[in-house]
């Protein structure tokens, strides 16, 4: 059992303490958050001890390692100051907003002789994890395109200023959905080596409304696509073609494999709390047990292609090249 301190405890932080109630993996037995008034109540429902900074959290003996679900723009320096005190840390995603922090904060870590976890839950949907192995079967034949969507009412609902704060959180639906899709990307064909935007926009925050397409070409070869319209119903899908087949998923439960002349095959999984499943993956890294299944250059890839897409829609959708 693993006993952690949580930092940040707005809703995803709340998400994360519910999550887990009841492991034997992993106890929040500490959070941390500015303003005792919003996080003192939350760690009393919790049973959990509270304080305003990271410094108390990290000086208290019983935490042995630390989640962060704070600003995006926060997670560097916050990781520095946990892997300086030699804690495993758990980053919420986006991992950092440019691929240097990133780079950074993956050395810090390794220069600590830390774990470090980033929060892309969706890694843990069965759906994505069967998508994985079957690719990696080759039983698509050769990769030619990838495709991506992710929707969820993200911009009227759970809204903090700071999540609609465009230095925090860019590119319309990017960062609080569409990065879901990315880590996906990397996970199922690998790194994106140049990236092309359209962003449009119908009204701002709070409650925004608006549409983030992007065209990535992958470094090995392939094309992809990625949509994400924040003002809609939840919706989730990513679509791998090759020549001899194409595999789906649209939901957290079902994968369908198309291959010419037969009929579709559809997988059907248990659902899994994803939530639970990333943190306990965390407690076993912490434990010394199997690494954390996101591997730290897969994370900086991500974070790569996520900043070349900020930078085509400040561009106004050019081309950009991914740093790698």
């Amino acid at each position: 059992m693993v006993t952690a301190g949580i930092l940040g405890l707005g809703w995803w932080g709340r998400m994360l303490l519910e999550a887990a109630k009841g492991s034997d993996a992993i106890r929040f037995v500490h959070g941390a958050a500015r303003r005792a008034e919003a996080g003192a109540p939350v760690c009393a429902d919790y049973g959990i001890r509270f304080s305003t900074s990271l410094e108390a959290l990290l000086a208290d003996p019983a935490v042995q390692a630390v989640v962060l679900a704070t600003p995006h723009s926060t997670h560097l320096l916050q990781i520095r100051a946990v892997a300086a005190v030699g804690k495993p840390v758990f980053c919420e995603k986006p991992l950092t907003l440019t691929r240097a922090e990133a780079v950074a904060a993956v050395e810090a870590c390794r220069a600590a002789g830390v774990p470090l976890a980033i929060g892309h839950n969706r890694r843990f949907l069965p759906t994505i994890e069967a998508m994985r192995r079957i690719v990696a079967e080759g039983r698509l034949g050769r990769l030619m395109h990838i495709e991506g969507h992710s929707s969820n009412l993200n911009s009227s609902q759970n809204f903090a200023p700071w999540r609609h704060d465009p230095a925090e959180s860019p590119a319309g639906g990017l960062t609080g959905t569409g990065v879901h899709v990315l880590d996906a990307f990397t996970n199922l064909v690998g790194p994106a080596r140049r990236v092309s935007t359209q962003l449009l926009r119908h009204k701002p925050p709070p409650g925004a409304l608006d549409s983030l397409s992007v065209m990535l070409e992958f470094a090995s070869g392939l094309s992809g696509t990625l949509s994400a319209v924040r003002a809609t119903p939840r919706y989730w899908r990513i679509h791998v073609f090759g020549d001899r087949a194409s595999l789906e998923t649209t939901s957290d439960t079902e994968v369908v494999l198309r291959e010419d002349g037969r009929e579709p095959e559809r997988m059907v999984f248990a659902p899994v709390d994803t939530l639970r499943a990333e943190l306990e993956a965390f407690a076993a890294a912490a434990s010394g047990g199997a690494p954390y299944p996101l591997p730290p250059e897969q994370a900086v890839a991500t974070v790569a292609c996520f900043e070349a897409i900020v930078r085509s829609v400040a561009a106004g959708g050019a081309p950009i090249d991914v740093e790698g």
